[in-house]
């Protein structure tokens, strides 16, 4: 039902590697909405599969690939900056701002798990995006800070001498998100994103499932929600599964983000159901073509 074409775009000078999905029978200028990938995900992945749920109701949209990410240009590679990850959302929204296809006026954005903090973060000066979803939405930082506060620290203390020995042409040290294995004493939300991103279900060559050390020196001044209110009145979305550990990013946020900010639970998915599990995708996927359709409305 849709056509799917390879697309670059420029953000801070680096090239970003993209897919544009098309309606088959588009005509005019059509409404937009850029989807944004997971930490250490690529936009093979739940990206894709959104962009491609989106793009069947009649949607443009652009899955790409973060810089340092994917396809996408950035050294070292696995660099998780989310202010340059901001800067991409907005690169993308000027790129399909700029197609012959798209209405400009009509933009919106998608963020998936530490894009779901990167979105709203982008948004709250970028008044192109005129409504902002989220699914599994986190704040990156505190994602990887709140459950050992002490082990993050040390990182950041280590972030400088991994710029040091970066400079040196030394191999870059790298921070793995993930085990190699995983057994009955492997945490319940370890072992979901273990199963998602390291078996056959959505494994991909180019997620490589670790960051660039001195990325904590990044991550550790980043607050993705703390001027959330400024996105109204645009609407905010986030939709969030009831069992999901990350569930309380959206409670958060959605509380400090004024009247226009919904959060949509999905009873009974957890955080990682949300990226392909059909049953709850495609709740979600109907909530999100409900919400863009009403908010992007020509």
């Amino acid at each position: 039902m849709t056509t799917k074409t390879d697309v670059r775009f420029n953000s801070s000078g680096f090239q970003l590697a993209g897919h544009l999905y098309t309606p088959a029978e588009a005509a005019g200028r059509l409404p937009a909405i850029v989807v944004g990938h997971p930490m250490t995900g690529v936009k093979e992945q739940t990206a894709a599969l959104y962009a491609q749920r989106l793009a069947d109701q009649g949607f443009i949209t652009l899955a790409f690939d973060a810089a340092y990410q994917g396809e996408s240009e950035g050294e070292p590679r696995g660099l998780e900056d989310p202010f340059q990850r901001a800067e991409d959302f907005r690169n993308a929204v000027t790129y399909v701002s700029t197609r012959d296809d798209v209405d400009p006026e009509r933009i919106g954005v998608l963020g998936i798990c530490a894009s779901g903090g990167y979105v709203p973060f982008a948004a709250q000066t970028d008044h192109r995006m005129k409504a902002v979803a989220t699914v599994s939405g986190a704040d990156a930082t505190c994602f990887f800070r709140v459950p050992d506060p002490e082990a993050f620290a040390k990182l950041v203390d280590q972030a400088g001498a991994a710029r040091t020995a970066e400079a040196k042409g030394e191999d870059i040290p790298m921070v793995p998100v993930l085990p190699d294995s995983v057994d009955a004493s492997t945490p319940k939300a370890v072992a979901e994103f273990f199963d998602y991103y390291k078996t056959p279900r959505a494994q991909h060559p180019r997620s490589i499932g670790k960051f660039a050390l001195r990325s904590v020196d990044h991550l550790d001044q980043f607050d993705a929600y703390a001027g959330v209110a400024k996105i109204a009145p645009r609407p905010l979305l986030m939709i969030a599964g009831t069992e999901a550990e990350t569930k309380g990013f959206s409670e958060g946020a959605v509380a400090a983000g004024g009247e226009t900010a919904e959060l949509f639970e999905i009873d009974g998915a957890t955080h990682v159901d949300l990226y392909d599990v059909d049953q709850y995708v495609s709740q979600a996927a109907d909530k999100l073509t409900e919400f863009f359709t009403k908010n992007l409305a020509g």
